[in-house]
């Protein structure tokens, strides 16, 4: 469950300091604040395999880390918490700040949908122009209910949907050299 909070305030990350530590998560994107509770099992259970296999991948080839919601602070006036990220040593080595939050885009970006207009369209629209604007070079939005994976690449400067992937499909990524997925295990 997801719910906007914009009376005609336009929110920073100062501002989240001041919001109660609940369990809820706050995001900021454009000013806009988007605050979600805890997202539904199968929402957790295909971050955790995706995570897992990114990981496993990494670990694997020494070339990155995968992150399970990390914050990610590119300005002030966006302050997100994506599911599940990778990112390369080289980046990782230059973007972290000293509370341990990256400062500018991972190559990849993971959402997980969560139900409702407000979730979907906060991954859909608002953060898919977000990643664009920022320079993620890849961004995958997964729909566990339908076992999906839309792949958006970065293409004349803006992430542009490539291919949707169904649990029968392979997943992989000029990213992550011979990472090679059944979309089912996603899930």
């Amino acid at each position: 469950m997801s719910q906007t909070v914009n009376q005609g305030v336009r929110w920073t990350t100062a501002d989240l300091e001041l919001l109660p530590d609940n369990g809820t998560r706050y995001e900021i994107i454009n000013g806009e604040l988007f605050m979600s509770r805890s997202p539904h099992l199968n929402h957790q259970r295909t971050c955790g395999n995706m995570y897992r296999k990114l990981q496993d991948w990494s670990e694997e080839t020494g070339l990155g880390e995968a992150f399970i919601n990390p914050g990610i602070i590119f300005t002030e006036a966006d302050n997100v918490e994506p599911d599940v990220i990778w990112i390369s040593k080289e980046k990782l080595a230059v973007l972290v700040d000293e509370a341990g939050h990256l400062t500018g885009a991972p190559e990849l970006v993971v959402e997980v949908l969560s139900s409702g207009v407000q979730n979907e369209r906060r991954d859909r629209e608002a953060k898919l122009k977000l990643y664009s604007v920022r320079g993620v070079q890849e961004y995958w939005i997964v729909d566990w209910r339908s076992s999906k994976i839309e792949v958006y690449r970065r293409s004349n400067a803006a992430l542009q949907l490539i291919v949707t992937l169904f649990s029968n499909d392979e997943i992989s990524s000029p990213l992550l050299p011979n990472f090679s997925c059944l979309v089912s295990n996603f899930f």
